[in-house]
């Protein structure tokens, strides 16, 4: 094992296969990336996944809370969008043995340390409006 792949948390547990060796190129659930970045992105980088872990970050949700929070998504794209964070190791799910089901999402470690890097953006959307008077109905996020 190379020095960089010490850097992984994750590679240990399975989640990783990094290929440093070959063209520099890393591996994650049999799809290449050129870099870092790239595969960041990927794993965060859609709409939906950035806005779930940014209303995960405090707090524990049970999947109708967080739909709550999210009103534009759509009941599939939420259970997709959360069984893939989940998938990736950033997002644990808690399913109670009782009758009707409780489910309860929260940050996995590692979940918990991305997530400051959205509020860079939180920041920047902030001022944005204010530069530019939009007003927002709502305070989500």
């Amino acid at each position: 094992m190379t020095a960089a792949v010490n850097h992984f948390p994750l590679y240990n547990k399975g989640y990783f296969n990094l290929r440093l060796e070959e063209f520099g190129m890393y591996k994650f659930k049999n799809k290449e990336y050129v870099c870092l970045i790239e595969m960041a992105l990927d794993l965060i980088g859609e709409k939906w996944k950035s806005l779930i872990l940014w209303n995960l970050y405090n707090s524990t949700l049970r999947y109708n809370r967080l739909k709550r929070e999210i009103p534009d998504i759509t009941q599939k794209m939420l259970t997709q969008q959360l069984r893939e964070l989940e998938d990736c190791g950033l997002v644990y799910r808690h399913s109670y043995p009782q009758t009707p089901p409780k489910v309860e999402y929260s940050l996995t470690d590692d979940g918990k340390k991305l997530v400051p890097a959205l509020e860079p953006l939180h920041n920047w959307g902030k001022a944005f409006i204010e530069k530019n008077g939009i007003t927002i109905n709502h305070n989500k996020c």
